[in-house]
């Protein structure tokens, strides 16, 4: 790496190779997010097809999110001592069983759901109890699945991409995964939904088996330690709390956690019930539906072409304001809009700025946390990022159950945003003087030199900050952790 320092100039950087690993991974993402996509219309649907209840609904989402809380931290330690590659191999075939199972139950109980369309134009659904219960335990499962699956993602790619190719593969990979599972995914979901409900749960039980093959085929050893550096015995309190107490004092990251955890709160507030809003509110169809999820694809693929030119140009820190701000102004909007064309306008909005939100700091994490605490650490980040989505969720279906006995359904339905809004403004003074360009720069300028000085990076030539500074403070795009459509 020196010798090609030498010959470069700022005029002409090297060009990067990712290698064929991070291709099958990137493939492998890439068909696991058209599943995903597609997951997206059919899980909701597939939902107020066998309940109309509010809290019913939002139930189900708790129920994969609740590991998000319960399981996130071992799952760090398990990650830190386990081959990433064989968790994420284990945890795709598990998913690829629950998928199925589900897709073979739907088939078996077709003949008593309703069609999407009669759904769609406001019939009556009486609560189909077996089918209920069978959502709510796959949900549950799929989530302790993915909760594992998705922090060894994360931590699979500094070991497979160079650090000054962090950026790159991070882009590609986060650019292609938003049009596959906000483009492609849902409006193939709602075709595929109008042959039967069975078919898209078929469909994505595939994806998932191709993904685990493919991750399969990547050669190579993805532990953090080798044999023999950690005793057999895993001392489970320990190992989570040196990872709990490395984000816990640090500086930046613990209020950015905080902070984090309380967006997606919110975001799950209003999300718990969106399926019965749109249906209920802003009137839309099944592929209407899918539809109205391209907004955040949109702005999803617009930030991968401007957000670090916004970064530069605002600053990191001021950038990140802009997330708080407009998450107040597109959920009050939302709220109050009465056709679904308002509310996709507000998601390629919202979602730009979630983006953004997400370039500062998803590759700031990965340059100033040290490589034998990644997994631990950033599944501490998670705990308190994604932690609270369950509770946001459950809060929204108590939000719409609670206030039907006071107001009209429809006013009901808009409770979630309306509430979300507010809480958004106090959000933003909260973490306005935590969140400064100052903080972030001087963060990652200490975390890259820990890590030079122990080894993790080089120490001449070109470095990961030289290569982060060149496209602003965090300019590619990262994979999918704090997903705003999450």
């Amino acid at each position: 790496m020196s010798e090609r320092s030498e010959t470069q100039t700022p005029e002409s950087k090297p060009k990067i190779h990712l290698g064929g690993r991070y291709w099958r991974l990137w493939t492998a993402s890439v068909i696991s997010n058209l599943g995903d996509g597609v997951a997206q219309i059919a899980y909701p649907w597939l939902a107020s097809a066998v309940t109309r209840n509010g809290l019913l609904i939002a139930l189900i989402a708790v129920a994969q999110r609740l590991p998000w809380l319960i399981f996130t931290l071992p799952a760090g330690v398990i990650t830190d001592r386990v081959d990433r590659r064989k968790i994420m191999v284990a945890m795709d075939t598990l998913r690829t069983l629950i998928t199925l199972f589900v897709a073979l139950f739907v088939l078996a109980r077709e003949g008593v759901l309703p069609a999407p369309d009669e759904i769609a134009a406001g019939l009556e659904v009486a609560t189909e109890p077996v089918l209920y219960t069978v959502l709510l335990i796959a949900s549950l499962m799929f989530g302790f699945a993915e909760v594992l699956r998705d922090n060894s993602a994360q931590t699979i790619l500094p070991a497979i991409v160079e650090p000054e190719g962090l950026e790159k593969a991070n882009a590609q990979m986060w650019g292609v995964e938003m049009v596959a599972n906000s483009f492609v995914g849902p409006p193939l979901g709602s075709l595929l939904i109008g042959v039967g409900f069975a078919f898209p749960f078929f469909f994505d039980a595939g994806t998932f088996a191709v993904a685990a093959g493919l991750v399969f085929m990547i050669s190579g050893n993805f532990r953090s330690h080798e044999p023999g550096e950690l005793p057999e015995k895993i001392d489970w309190w320990g190992e989570i709390k040196e990872g709990w107490d490395w984000l816990w004092h640090h500086p930046l990251l613990r209020p950015m956690a905080i902070i984090l955890g309380l967006m997606n709160g919110l975001f799950s507030v209003t999300m718990a019930t969106f399926v019965l809003f749109a249906q209920e509110v802003l009137g839309v169809s099944a592929f209407t539906f899918a539809i109205l999820g391209t907004g955040g694809a949109i702005g999803g693929l617009a930030a991968t072409f401007f957000a670090s030119k916004v970064s530069e140009r605002l600053g990191s820190g001021t950038s990140l304001y802009l997330t708080l701000i407009f998450g107040a102004v597109t959920t009050l909007v939302t709220g109050i809009a009465s056709h679904w064309s308002i509310a996709w306008v507000m998601f390629i909005l919202g979602t730009f700025t979630a983006v953004l939100w997400n370039v500062i700091t998803v590759s700031l994490r990965q340059t100033i946390i040290p490589d034998r605490l990644l997994g631990r650490v950033n599944s501490v980040y998670r705990f308190f990022a994604w932690g609270m989505m369950p509770i946001g969720l459950a809060i929204g279906g108590l939000l719409v159950t609670g206030s039907e006995a006071a107001m009209s359904r429809e006013l009901s339905l808009r409770m979630p945003w309306l509430v979300s809004s507010a809480v958004w403004v106090a959000l933003f003074f909260y973490a306005a003087p935590k969140l400064t360009t100052e903080k972030l720069e001087a963060a990652r300028d200490e975390g890259i030199a820990a890590k030079k000085e122990a080894g993790e990076l080089p120490a001449d030539g070109e470095t990961a900050s030289e290569a982060i500074s060149e496209a602003g403070i965090a300019g590619a795009p990262p994979p999918i952790d704090e997903d705003p459509d999450q």
